[in-house]
């Protein structure tokens, strides 16, 4: 057969340079939209004095709202600092727990450690409501309802999750030889731990403690069932004033709750190394 004869390979189907630039383009607003047009939206009512249907825009804007939220009786403050203190007292409980069993978890030579490790999911597996549900009425009857640390005993019950999985990946990721190294040299067990391991492991820690305290920042449905009405949060806040119509007040709190969450993400992106994430569940 003549390499004339021959069929010539057949090319994949290509759009013209114009319209691929033009698809490309429409994607990226799509994706910009998606991503950005809620918090938009978030600003608009945060800052809107009047905002009629059908208008498109408010057709007043001001700081009316702004100052209602941050006087005392607009109980915004107080809710933050009952978020952010409840927070912290999650990510003590989770980290507490979180470190001893992540060395356990990345050192010892743990039998069923897939399964062990499994039983951390459980919370994220089951649905909220109905465990929320019961944990309220255990919680009545040993006196833990409408209390500080019941609430931050259900927000760990989450933070968990997070924590022994960052935190075993943290310790794994710790070259053992530089522990070798050190009790070669004299170091005890508890010297090596403090001055080698954690250390080393900290970043990873660090980030850990941040997705904890950013979720119980965030956490609603626990606080609603176990909280409720003595302890007040900023989520409860935003969501008594959705349902009151209030959309000012809800945004402005909306926004109050995202400038932590993006902050902490940003110290997250330096401190969660790729080494630290590619130990992630092994």
């Amino acid at each position: 057969m003549s390499t004339s004869t021959l069929p010539l390979p057949r090319r994949g189907f290509a759009l013209p340079a114009p319209l691929s630039l033009i698809a490309r383009a429409l994607v990226l607003a799509l994706l910009a939209f998606a991503i950005f047009g809620p918090l938009l939206n978030l600003l608009l009512w945060a800052f809107a004095e009047r905002w009629y249907f059908p208008s498109k825009l408010p057709s007043d804007f001001g700081l009316t709202y702004w100052y209602r939220v941050f006087q005392p009786r607009g109980n915004a403050l107080a809710s933050l600092g009952t978020s952010i203190w409840i927070a912290l007292l999650t990510v003590i409980v989770s980290l507490a727990v979180a470190i001893p069993a992540g060395y356990a978890l990345a050192r010892l030579k743990l039998p069923w450690l897939g399964a062990i490790l499994l039983v951390f999911l459980l919370p994220q597996a089951v649905p909220n409501l109905p465990v929320y549900v019961n944990i309220a009425q255990v919680f009545y009857q040993i006196g833990l309802n409408g209390t500080i640390i019941g609430v931050v005993l259900v927000h760990a019950s989450h933070g968990l999750v997070l924590a022994v999985w960052i935190a075993s990946a943290a310790f794994a990721s710790v070259d053992v030889s530089l522990e070798e190294a050190s009790r070669n040299m004299g170091a005890s067990a508890w010297t090596c731990w403090r001055t080698v391991t954690l250390p080393l492991a900290a970043p990873g820690l660090i980030a850990s403690a941040i997705f904890v305290f950013l979720e119980s920042l965030d956490e609603f449905t626990g606080t609603y069932f176990v909280g409720v009405p003595d302890v007040t949060t900023l989520p409860l806040l935003m969501f008594n004033a959705t349902m009151g119509g209030n959309y000012q007040i809800s945004s402005i709190t909306a926004l109050l709750l995202l400038i932590p969450s993006i902050g902490f993400m940003l110290v997250v992106e330096r401190f969660l190394k790729a080494d630290v994430l590619a130990m992630v569940g092994r």
